[in-house]
């Protein structure tokens, strides 16, 4: 019983203490919640958890607003979902924490820096080696190619040596030839001989001299027929005749052809034999035109052989052929090398390494010829001082004629160099990202830079970098990809934008410019006025072009560089800053590689380049909007009214087709044909009505086939066309009032391009309409046309 009564109390007391924790958690629920509300962080206060409320409404801000597809990076999105061009789903678009410095700079954290795997080398001045591999053949060495012929007509009654590889020396006997030719000649020298024994004593001198001419002239004619000395001595001695001669090989070496058979009867010049001296052969390389430049005349080469692996022969440049072979676009270079072992067979296949140290401006350096004298026909030849060569008497010359640097290489200027993974290569140029010193986050600055030649796993830079600078060697398109994703200049896309709906920035850095455009008429009138006449530099550098005057045109070049140079771009702020930048750096290269120019092409292509940097840097900078359209002379008001009704169906036009719809877009045609039919051509005069008659045709033949179109691609076929007379119409006679922006597509039509006209500046593509209604940039706008009581003056 009493243990029953223990239990109880034990379980009672158990339960007791269950209900006070339970109470116990209840109360410090209530509590904390009161807490809650009476000690709430202000804004600035921070947390339990450390986070200022301000702070998380930062988060909040941070948060992506737009989302992008990686494979059309145009595409900007205020929500994730799908690219409506390729179906693939939308990343989200972090939006940069501070703005950037310049257009082409990027921002980063020391873990994506990792992630990126971003490794940087500093440009620096040293010398570099430049390896100029090439494959080609030994040859016989044709200045010591000889050949045995026949110098008397006759017959080979014994050919000494009867088959092809055999050696010989000079002075063998080679042939046994017979000529009855040489009876004759041989009685004459022997008669005369007599005449002259008959004719000692003879008082009378002028036959003694005349017999002893004889003798002579005997002599050399049968010298002339290629007995030697000996022979003809034998002759005279013996006193008799004989009708055979043997031929002796001119020099030693291998019997290369048998031309020839016993018993063959030959006359004067027929080739018996070639004999090849091969203690020194000659080496035929192919070299690829981008490596002629460190290919130099006298240049020591290395070459390999399949049949000696591992052995390595030497030889010199004797020849650069001054001919492009066309279907290999290569060129023919000869080396001269000796084979006093006899290993090199003419025939063999070579491998050939040429090593030239670079040093400033690309010129090749060699030690060994610094400085010295060597000859033009045999590279061999090398003096300390001017003289004549030992073997062809020719005067030598000065190996600085032929490219080598003429100072001592511990002296000469070292080339700024880059590692040649730093460069993104667009042509000439490069674009290659440097690291900014002294930044809190990883910073990197995009650059267009010149190249110069490659050197190895090196690049000469002619412009655009300084020594100690720290370029990306490894990940540098990573970066690159970033910035073109952000719509921002890179070399992928390198007016930036990615053919999206703003070039720089994406909608953010969009709205920006949007509110700078306000501002640009606002420019210091010291700027405008510099700005100005970088335009007219720029237009003198056409001038020279245009009369093909090179020197001009390197003159012009280098007052554009110096007009860049000119302009107080420091007294600009935000956005307009760094397009001037931008600009600058562009042009600034375009100048110098025309100052440098060495022919027409490199001249026409840069000035081309230097163009449309021009016309960019005047629409982004605002610096057109004051200037007219070239319209023809005495353009009247009523005119321009009408050629307005046209433009405003063609507007129509234009947004019907970025709208889709293909109907309205042929009913706005067939408007736009009816006010050209209303345009009464006898308001112009002179050129403008000529030119006005050809414009019209054109656009109602256009007109009418897009009427007659069905579907909405052949209508945008016929738009493209529309919108290239529309343009050279509405430059040539202006219309009033409107401004009117010109917009290219570069993806149309199977990336083809094409061009368009609207009256703001809001990108509606006609061609791809919702799949890619946002492709498409300024290029130029033509501003509306100011009357002038009713005709231009």
């Amino acid at each position: 019983m009493k243990e029953r009564m223990a239990k109880a109390i034990q379980c009672l007391r158990g339960a007791t203490r269950g209900w006070v924790i339970i109470v116990a958690i209840v109360v410090s629920l209530v509590i904390g919640y009161l807490a809650r509300g009476m000690f709430a962080p202000t804004e600035g206060q921070p947390t339990a958890a450390g986070v200022s409320a301000k702070q998380a409404e930062r988060r909040q801000e941070k948060a992506p607003k737009w989302w992008t597809c990686s494979m059309h990076p145009h595409i900007r999105l205020p929500k994730p979902g799908l690219c409506p061009i390729c179906n693939m789903t939308l990343i989200a678009l972090e939006t940069q924490e501070q703005e950037a410095g310049s257009l082409r700079e990027l921002t980063v954290s020391e873990n994506a820096k990792k992630l990126m795997e971003i490794q940087t080398a500093p440009v620096e001045r040293k010398f570099v080696e430049a390896e100029v591999r090439m494959v080609g053949k030994i040859d016989y060495d044709e200045t010591r190619l000889k050949y045995i012929t026949a110098w008397i007509p006759g017959r080979l009654d014994r050919l000494y040596v009867d088959y092809t590889g055999v050696p010989v020396k000079k002075g063998d006997h080679m042939v046994y030839l017979y000529s009855p030719e040489l009876l004759s000649a041989q009685e004459e020298l022997l008669q005369a001989l007599g005449a002259v024994r008959n004719l000692k004593d003879s008082d009378i001198g002028i036959m003694r001299g005349t017999t002893e001419a004889t003798v002579i002239a005997t002599r050399e004619k049968l010298r002339l027929w290629g007995l030697n000395l000996e022979q003809i001595a034998e002759i005279e001695e013996r006193g008799t005749t004989t009708d055979h001669m043997t031929i002796y090989a001119p020099i030693g070496g291998i019997v290369v052809h048998k031309n020839a058979q016993e018993g063959m009867y030959v006359n004067v010049g027929t080739r018996i034999y070639t004999i090849a001296d091969l203690s020194h052969v000659w080496v035929r390389l192919d070299a690829y035109e981008s490596d002629l430049m460190w290919l130099r005349y006298g240049q020591k080469v290395e070459f390999t052989t399949e049949a000696y692996p591992g052995e390595s022969f030497v030889g010199t440049i004797a020849f650069i052929d001054p001919i492009l072979t066309q279907m290999t676009r290569t060129v023919k270079v000869r080396v001269n090398a000796s084979n006093l072992e006899m290993k090199l067979k003419p025939g063999m296949f070579i491998r050939a390494v040429a090593r030239a140290q670079v040093a400033m401006g690309g010129k090749v350096m060699d030690a060994a010829l610094a400085g010295k004298w060597i000859c033009p026909m045999h590279p061999g030849v090398v003096k300390k001082a001017a003289g004549q060569c030992d073997i062809c008497q020719m005067p030598l010359m000065r190996t600085e004629s032929l490219g080598y640097l003429g100072v001592d290489p511990s002296k000469a200027d070292k080339p700024l160099v880059i590692p040649a993974s730093a460069a993104l290569v667009t042509g000439r140029r490069a674009i290659v990202y440097v690291e900014l010193p002294g930044k809190e986050k990883p910073t990197f600055q995009g650059r267009e830079i010149v190249l110069g030649p490659r050197a190895g796993d090196y690049y000469v830079v002619r412009r655009g970098l300084a020594e100690g600078e720290r370029v990306v060697t490894k990940g540098n398109f990573k970066i690159d990809a970033e910035l073109q994703i952000q719509a921002k200049p890179s070399m992928m896309t390198p007016e930036g934008g990615g053919g999206g709906e703003h070039q720089h920035g994406g909608p953010a850095a969009g709205a920006k410019e949007a509110a700078d455009d306000e501002k640009r008429t606002e420019l210091p009138a010291l700027v405008w006025g510099q700005l100005h006449a970088v335009i007219a530099a720029g237009e003198e550098v056409n001038s020279a072009i245009e009369v093909r005057d090179l020197g001009g045109i390197r003159s012009a070049f280098a007052t554009l560089e110096q007009t860049i140079q000119a302009v107080e771009g420091q007294t600009l702020q935000g956005h307009m800053r760094m397009l001037w930048e931008e600009y600058s750096m562009l042009l600034a290269n375009d100048a110098f590689e025309g100052k440098e120019a060495k022919n027409f092409i490199v001249a026409e292509r840069v000035t081309g380049m230097m163009n449309e940097h021009l016309s960019s840097m005047k629409l982004k900078l605002g610096l057109s909007r004051e200037q007219e359209p070239a319209a023809g002379p005495l353009i009247s008001a009523e005119f321009r009214q009408q050629l307005g009704k046209v433009v405003e169906g063609y507007l129509a036009m234009q947004q019907a087709l970025a709208e889709d719809d293909p109907k309205q877009a042929v009913a706005a045609s067939r408007k736009t044909l009816e006010a050209l039919a209303a345009v009464d051509m006898k308001l112009l005069q002179g050129d403008a009505h000529t030119a006005w008659m050809k414009t019209s045709e054109e656009l109602k033949k256009i007109l009418a086939r897009t009427g007659q179109a069905g579907g909405i691609e052949p209508v945008r076929k016929e738009f493209a066309l529309l919108s290239e007379e529309m343009m050279a119409a509405a430059k040539q006679f202006g219309v009033p009032g409107v401004s009117l922006y010109q917009f290219k597509c570069p993806m149309a039509f199977n990336s083809r391009g094409a061009t368009w006209l609207q009256a703001d500046d809001e990108t509606r593509n006609p061609y791809f309409g919702a799949a890619m209604l946002r492709c498409g940039e300024v290029m130029e706008v033509l501003p509306g046309a100011k009357e002038k009581g009713g005709a231009d003056e």
